[in-house]
């Protein structure tokens, strides 16, 4: 059972919209809310927002990702 979620799929295709926000909350490593939020001192404001099109099945983490280090010149 734990394999299965190590190795689970986050494409939007496979994912239900409330495990998209548990997905993005647990990268971000917002466990303790925004204190310790790792997308909060990357500058980019509310990750959730940032994210908020994967969130909602428009985007996959990768494009939004992609796009935040075109952004910054980060290759």
């Amino acid at each position: 059972m734990i394999e299965e979620q190590i190795h689970k799929s986050v494409l939007i295709k496979d994912t239900t919209r409330e495990e998209r926000i548990e997905i993005v909350r647990r990268s971000l490593s917002c466990e303790s809310g925004s204190e310790n939020c790792s997308g909060c001192a990357l500058g980019i404001g509310d990750p959730f927002k940032m994210f908020a099109p994967y969130i909602d099945g428009k985007m996959e983490i990768r494009e939004i990702n992609q796009r935040f280090r075109a952004s910054y010149g980060i290759h």
